[in-house]
């Protein structure tokens, strides 16, 4: 799909696009340039709600505690100077 750019920088979402990805009137999307290449992400409208659920099954909990126990576990291995 092709767009063209105003001369006041503007340019349209295909249609095609903004029903694919639900892009509505409002929607914010972030521009990034990485030299070569230029993305255009749609931003969720509720960053937390979309984060919601995303480190399921990554047991940080558990290497939270595991990491405790390590620093205390060094903390009291240290002889004192």
């Amino acid at each position: 799909m092709r767009t063209t750019v105003t001369k006041r920088g503007q340019t349209v979402v295909p249609a095609a696009i903004r029903e694919r990805h639900g892009i509505e009137s409002g929607a914010y999307l972030e521009w990034i340039d990485d030299g070569e290449v230029i993305k255009v992400i749609l931003l969720p409208a509720d960053p937390i709600k979309a984060l919601r659920g995303s480190a399921k099954g990554e047991r940080l909990t558990e290497r939270l505690i595991e990491s405790r126990q390590e620093d205390r576990q060094r903390e009291t291995n240290v002889i004192p100077a």
